[in-house]
């Protein structure tokens, strides 16, 4: 199984973060969840598509071409045979690059992208088998910066992310609104429609994965981890565990300090390292640190 990332040429950096691509003949038939990370995904799914669990409960195929808009809670992908993606992951606040006005209303979902852009869906697709064939990003790169030449990124909202990133999620919204110099309500309606997430949300999966970096890195109990990460308490930190990994804090500590090679650890740890199968995490798990 390969799975490699490129960054972005300096010029999409704003918009992209990175392209990736994956390529398993042979994968696994364990469910892999994967965890919100606020950010979208252009998808081209070039082997058979993945089967998908929404946060709806409901089970279905991933279109050949679709956009992977935000996600509210973890989702379920299962291969269903020979898995060859590529991906590119856009910057929070170029979500709406194909999506535009549409994006807040597409949570939870990944359409196919031509149902949003159906001219720029046969490109992406041509790009990408290209990419693929060729073995160079070269044509995705010049597609995307075609499309970029003509969408405004909102600076403003492009500051609120930079803040929000760089305190891990843990600055109250009318604080960044005061030093963003905008009112609560504008910041909120900008932002959700540049990212798709309320400024709210976003904090929150920000300040969840830094919870997850100090517990698996640190010996710190689970309140004290809360309170370094602005929680108002253990039970509210217990509260987002929960209902964004699934797993009691007891257990999730375990998973991540005990036993690095139990089967927790290694779901966990494959839900953050996207594109990476639970063997390889195993591998990763076993190695000397």
């Amino acid at each position: 199984m390969d799975y490699i990332e490129h960054t972005p040429p300096s010029d999409l950096r704003r918009y992209v973060q990175c392209l990736w691509l994956l390529r398993d003949d042979a994968p696994e038939e364990d469910v892999q969840v994967i965890y919100p990370d606020g950010r979208c995904e252009l998808l081209a799914e070039l082997g058979v598509p993945l089967r998908l669990r929404g946060v709806d409960g409901q089970i279905r195929s991933d279109q050949p071409l679709c956009f992977a808009a935000q996600q509210s809670g973890p989702i379920r992908l299962q291969a269903g045979g020979t898995i060859f993606c590529i991906g590119v992951r856009l910057q929070p606040t170029a979500s709406a690059l194909v999506a535009g006005r549409r994006l807040p209303g597409l949570r939870d979902h990944a359409p196919d992208l031509h149902t949003l852009d159906a001219a720029f869906a046969l490109k992406f697709g041509a790009a990408a088998r290209t990419c693929a064939t060729a073995g160079s990003q070269q044509p995705l790169w010049d597609l995307l910066r075609e499309r970029c030449a003509s969408f405004s990124l909102d600076s403003l909202i492009e500051q609120a992310i930079v803040k929000l990133d760089t305190l891990e999620g843990d600055l109250r919204i009318n604080e960044l609104a005061r030093q963003l110099d905008i009112s609560p309500r504008s910041l909120q309606v900008r932002f959700l429609a540049a990212v798709g997430l309320t400024p709210k949300e976003y904090a929150r999966v920000r300040r969840l994965q830094a919870l997850l970096r100090t517990l698996d890195a640190e010996a710190t109990d689970i309140a004290a981890a809360a309170t370094l990460h602005g929680y108002t308490d253990q039970a509210h930190a217990t509260h987002d565990l929960v209902s964004w990994t699934g797993f009691t804090p007891g257990r999730l500590v375990r998973a991540l300090r005990n036993d690095r090679c139990s089967d927790d650890a290694v779901r966990l740890a494959a839900a953050f390292l996207r594109g990476t199968s639970t063997t390889r995490v195993r591998q990763v798990l076993r190695a000397p640190m």
